[in-house]
């Protein structure tokens, strides 16, 4: 089988084009997607060639983590239309599949996919975003934050997903004045306007690597950072301040398949709503101007290619 996928060839050369699949094999189904979202973290430092190096990295490779679609070729559970979300690919000849969710029809194990009883259009590309911001603030021995910093699209998460699971609304920074609408429950202010000191719980989701020497200071004696995005800086921070506090830090790695059901629990129940989130959307033969809006627009929290026009 071939496939349309969006294909970064080097940092800063992206393009649609047709690239063979690999067969599909017995506990394999075959997805046909409706959206793909951009990621403005992991994919902007692919895009940059900043990107810190994983096993399987590398170049040629088709991005994309968030993709939702239909089964077309059914098994293990799955029916023929099935909506489902796809945390990524690996099945496309010469190229690399680290993340492999970009393209218009996939190839991937059962297991991996992810049902979809709630969500019926491109807010379902968010499941893996949500996912992570469950896995910063209820996974384990993690604590709900009453401070998170940025309002992008995971710290907007984050902030939805404290109230969901019952906690008092945090307090969100956003230096960005663009980026301090779109609040739904909680209230976003500019850090400069703070004066509190006592936070015992703060997450960082803006990924900022020299943000510590700011936020330690406004911790309680004995309070905990949640570092929840992605850092291609080496972090460092001034000791004494951290010593008064007896500062602990904490990092969120990668969102389990736990994580997952935990949402998909949350948006079942009608506790977590993840409408208006999705603020963009691109036709997928356009991918090349969508990445790069993604990733220079600051009121583009989220941008969503929709594949349907290919078809």
């Amino acid at each position: 089988m071939d496939t349309v996928a969006v294909v970064l060839d080097k940092p800063g050369k992206l393009a649609l084009r047709t690239v063979e699949l690999e067969d599909a094999g017995a506990d394999d189904i075959v997805v046909d997607a409706a959206w793909t979202g951009i990621s403005s973290g992991t994919e902007r430092l692919l895009w940059a060639g900043r990107m810190p190096h994983f096993p399987g990295m590398g170049y040629p490779l088709v991005p994309g983590y968030e993709t939702i679609g239909r089964v077309s070729r059914a098994g293990h559970g799955f029916s023929e239309g099935d909506l489902v979300f796809v945390p990524g690919a690996n099945c496309y000849k010469g190229l690399k599949g680290l993340f492999g969710g970009a393209a218009a029809r996939l190839v991937l194990p059962a297991q991996r996919a992810v049902p979809l009883p709630a969500l019926q259009d491109s807010t379902g590309t968010l499941i893996a975003l949500a996912a992570t911001a469950h896995h910063a603030v209820a996974g384990p021995r993690a604590a709900l934050p009453q401070l998170v910093i940025g309002h992008g699209i995971l710290g907007r998460l984050i902030a939805r997903m404290t109230l969901a699971l019952g906690g008092p609304a945090p307090t969100v920074w956003e230096i960005q004045t663009a980026r301090r609408d779109g609040a739904a429950g909680y209230s976003v202010i500019d850090p400069a306007g703070d004066s509190r000191r006592d936070y015992e719980t703060i997450c960082d989701a803006s990924g900022a690597s020299d943000l510590l020497d700011t936020i330690i200071p406004r911790l309680a004696k004995g309070g905990e950072i949640t570092l929840a995005g992605f850092y291609e800086q080496p972090l460092s921070f001034a000791f004494p301040p951290a010593f008064m506090r007896e500062a602990r830090i904490r990092i969120a790695a990668e969102f389990t398949r736990a994580d997952i059901d935990a949402v998909n629990a949350l948006l079942s129940a009608g506790h977590l709503n993840l409408d208006g989130l999705v603020s963009h959307h691109a036709p997928a033969r356009h991918a090349r101007s969508a990445y790069a809006q993604a990733f220079t627009d600051p009121t583009c929290i989220k941008m969503a290619l929709d594949w349907s026009t290919l078809s």
